[in-house]
């Protein structure tokens, strides 16, 4: 059982973007209820709680069919972070994380976690506020609203290594036409966030981390 002063609710302020692939935009959400799922949990171990009205359906969660830990971990040396590689499709035009201690890659969105050679694999991951943990807490430097992480460190996907190669920031409302973002590059990796704001309130920004493959293989070809 937690502790008592652990057991105060957290809220979070999750991955909210548009995403444009094969030629549609997909509205790709996280936002909250107020209740408390069983489980929802923080890398603390403190409830969760969602911001109301905007959980997918029942079905739609089912075709997402997230899953929390495949067996590969996302790792950031630099900020101390170690966490389950998930697995997590688009579906009905949403995206919504179900967890808050993994990062997940996205099945239907560029390429697979295992083979980068075929473009972009990308990984989304949920930031919390009110004192909570969550990896997008590790990713991101609240108080001088930048990411905490710098160009040249290392990211691990699994057995892959990626360095960093830089970071933007994105409201959420214009991150579907970002075109850049969206390229299905080979040996690309991007990480997308949110961003919280220093007062505490919901989160307007998405933080978009980019890195390359340290060893790229010589014979990679872009997704047909």
């Amino acid at each position: 059982m937690l502790q008592l002063r652990n057991r105060r609710i957290l809220w979070v302020a999750l991955v909210a973007i548009l995403v444009i692939a094969a030629g549609a935009a997909w509205v790709v959400s996280a936002s909250l209820t107020h209740s408390t799922a069983p489980g929802t949990t923080d890398m603390s171990g403190k409830q969760v709680a969602l911001d109301p009205g905007t959980l997918p359906s029942a079905e739609v969660q089912k075709q997402m069919h997230a899953v929390a830990d495949t067996g590969p971990r996302f790792r950031v040396p630099a900020v101390g972070l170690d966490v389950p590689v998930g697995q997590i499709s688009v579906a009905g035009g949403q995206l919504t994380p179900p967890g808050f201690t993994s990062v997940y890659a996205v099945r239907n969105l560029g390429t697979t976690a295992t083979t980068p050679g075929k473009g972009t694999v990308y990984v989304v991951t949920h930031s919390l506020r009110g004192g909570g943990k969550a990896p997008g807490n590790y990713l991101t430097d609240v108080a001088r609203q930048k990411a905490a992480v710098t160009k040249g460190e290392a990211v691990f996907v699994g057995s892959t290594e990626y360095t960093i190669s830089g970071t933007e920031l994105v409201k959420k409302s214009d991150i579907g036409a970002q075109k850049a973002l969206w390229a299905n590059t080979p040996n690309r990796l991007a990480v997308i966030t949110c961003l919280e704001k220093p007062s505490g309130a919901p989160s307007t920004d998405n933080l978009v981390i980019y890195a390359t493959v340290a060893k790229p293989s010589p014979t990679a070809t872009p997704r047909g």
